[in-house]
Formats: structure tokens, C-alpha cells, sequence
């Protein structure tokens, strides 16, 4: 039984690294960039609750775009009691982008309070080409918006980077890369990005979209209640017609920081369970496959098997350029059973808690 098992497992992994639209390549970059002759207006709109800490070094990088084109920042303040609004308008930039700060008020019934926020900023974004939606704990190089802009040029209705996240202590570098690797396998970046699949998936931390798309898709409205917003915002896009595009980023990175496992704990299970449509039996599915996936072939391979230690091998080899792109050991993959140990102790508390964040809970 135990060789049947070993054997299995190989072939989930030979068919995983050989069969998955190359999920864990890390070449999917921003598409040619071709400048437009005519640069289109663009809001960037940023919804922020107590984020004070973060926005001067945030909200700056915004502020000090380089952008050829009409462009505005709208940091929308949503219900924040640390002087987020007040540090975001006491921000010095000269010369830099105008800046709206504003309040949307506590959100209705159905409604997230994010997506609160980003509704208003769009609202009062008025009639602009495109929207840059992006966190307030996201910084930006300063030409990322025309990067991004030009990348859209080609036809393309929302192009989302994955932001470079923060890996500087122990548990970051542990827990982030596989997080941003366990995502593409869910969502491999080159399905999104081809015509031929159905696959629809956004980084929410910078997502720039055509209004006009947002608007057929149904606004912001359309997805109201979701919290793996970005996800559903792109399905939006892509179920109105548009063609999305994802891919990781090299001027767009995290500064926001989970020093500690109970950090990244409340970050994952805040959202695995509604990343699963809060279904009991995909529930029982995840924590299976997690199990036989990634827990199977370290667990055979010590018994001796040569088949479960050969996949034990693909699954380290395929994390490697994850690996190499959060500038990781190149064997930190061997350890990817332990951190999918955790994922799955993650998912399953988070089917026992309400979805929460900063003091709201859903």
C-alpha cells in the first residue's frame, strides 16, 4: 500500500511541475510597455483604517509619482481612530500629485468596509480613465503608475502586480514566499493572463483597472461583500469582457510587517475559510490535499521510499524560484511540508473564527 502511495505522490508532483502552466515560474513581469500617445487620467485610490504608521512611508511614494498624465491620489479615511486623515493631509511632497482625503462613513449592511471605502474613492474619483486601487501599507517606485499604465495600453482592462512582501524575520521568511507560491498554484498567473482559461485572480495590494470595464462589470457594488476582494473584482472584470492581467512586481512592495507566527496566523485565517465560500467539505478537501500533497511525500520518503523522496525533490525544485525572487536559501523548499503543516492548522482555525479585521468582523 505504502509503494502505491509513494508512487501516487510522484506523479502528483511530476504532474504539478510539468502540468500546472509552469505555476511556479516567477516570469510573469509587466507585459511590453508602450507608451500611449496621449496619457489617460488616472485616480489612485486608497482606503486606509488606522494606517498613521504606515503612510509616511506610503502615501509619499504615491504622492511622488512621476506620472506624464492628469493624475490625483484619493486616500479614503474608513472609520480610523489613530489620526490616519490627519497624517495623510500633513504629508509635505512639492510638487507631488494632489491629494483628497475623505470618509465614507461607517459602511451599510452587506457592504465590507474596505470596499466601503474603495466605492467612495471611486465616487469621488469621478469620470477618469483609469483607477489605481492599491493599500495604504503598499509602497511604489516612482514611476510604477506610468509602468502600469503603458502596460495596459496593449487592450489590457486590469493589470494587477503581486507585491514584493516583507521577509525580514524568521517567520516572514518561513511563512511569505510559500504563501505568494501556494496562490499561484491556486491561481497560475499564466492562466490568468491567457485568453484560453477561464482563471480570474488580482493582487489587491495594486490593481489598475478601466473604469469603464469597473463600471460594466458593475462597480465596485457588484462585489460588495467579498473579502478576497481582489479575487472577485478580477472575476468581475473578466465575466463583463475584460482582459485582466497578473503577474509579480519588481516597483510595487509591502512594508507592512507579521514578526511574529501569531501575526501571520490572524493574516492567513482571516481569510482561508471565505477563500473556500465557508464550505464545510471544501474545507475537508483542502486539509486532504494539503495532506497528501505536501505531508505525504516527506513522510514516505523517510520510510525509505524512493518514489515519495523523488517528489519530496520536485516540490523543493519547483519552489526555488519563489525562492530566489524573496532572495531565500534555494533549499528553503525542503521545508515546504512543515510550512504547509501550518497552512493547513491555519484554514482549519479559520473555520472556527469570524472573518475580522481591525475591530470589524464579517
Amino acid at each position: 500500500m505504502s509503494t502505491v502511495l509513494a508512487w501516487a505522490t510522484l506523479a502528483v508532483w511530476a504532474g504539478l511541475a510539468l502540468c500546472h502552466s509552469w505555476f511556479w515560474r516567477t516570469d510573469q513581469r509587466l507585459p511590453e510597455l508602450v507608451r500611449p500617445d496621449g496619457w489617460p487620467s488616472v485616480a489612485i485610490v486608497v482606503p486606509a483604517r488606522d494606517e498613521a504608521e504606515l503612510l509616511p512611508e506610503t502615501l509619499a511614494t504615491l504622492l511622488r509619482q512621476t506620472y506624464p498624465g492628469d493624475a490625483r491620489v484619493i486616500l479614503v479615511d474608513d472609520g480610523s481612530s489613530d489620526g490616519t486623515a490627519e497624517v495623510a493631509r500633513s504629508l509635505p511632497v512639492p510638487d507631488g500629485l494632489p491629494l483628497t482625503v475623505t470618509s465614507p462613513g461607517e459602511p451599510p449592511d452587506g457592504w465590507t468596509g474596505k470596499l466601503w471605502a474603495v466605492a467612495h474613492g471611486v465616487r469621488e474619483a469621478g469620470d477618469v480613465d483609469f483607477l489605481l486601487l492599491t493599500d495604504a501599507d503598499i509602497s511604489h517606485s516612482p514611476d510604477s503608475l506610468e509602468t502600469l499604465v503603458a502596460a495596459s495600453t496593449s487592450g489590457r482592462d486590469l493589470v494587477s502586480q503581486m507585491a514584493v512582501l516583507r521577509t525580514a524575520t524568521f517567520w516572514e521568511r518561513l511563512i511569505v514566499p510559500a504563501f505568494v507560491y501556494f496562490f499561484a498554484m491556486l491561481y497560475p498567473f499564466r492562466r490568468v493572463n491567457s485568453a484560453r482559461w477561464r482563471t480570474a485572480a488580482a493582487a489587491g495590494g495594486c490593481v489598475l483597472v478601466r473604469r469603464s470595464v469597473l463600471e460594466r462589470a458593475g462597480g465596485i457594488a457588484a462585489i460588495r461583500g467579498a473579502v478576497i476582494d481582489d479575487v472577485a473584482l478580477a472575476r468581475a472584470i473578466a465575466s463583463a469582457g475584460g482582459r485582466i492581467w497578473l503577474g509579480y512586481a519588481s516597483k510595487v512592495w509591502s512594508v507592512r510587517p507579521y514578526p511574529r507566527l501569531a501575526d501571520l496566523w490572524q493574516m492567513v485565517a482571516r481569510s482561508a475559510y471565505p477563500q473556500l465560500r465557508y464550505s464545510p467539505l471544501l474545507l475537508a478537501g483542502t486539509v486532504v490535499g494539503m495532506i497528501a500533497v505536501f505531508l505525504a511525500p516527506p513522510a514516505l520518503a523517510l520510510t525509505g521510499s524512493w518514489q515519495a523522496a523523488v517528489a519530496w525533490a520536485l516540490m523543493a525544485a519547483t519552489f526555488v524560484p519563489v525562492a530566489r525572487y524573496y532572495r531565500q536559501p534555494l533549499v528553503a523548499g525542503l521545508a515546504l511540508p512543515f510550512t504547509a503543516a501550518l497552512y493547513t492548522l491555519m484554514t482549519i482555525d479559520s473555520a472556527r473564527r469570524r472573518t475580522g479585521w481591525k475591530g470589524r468582523t464579517y
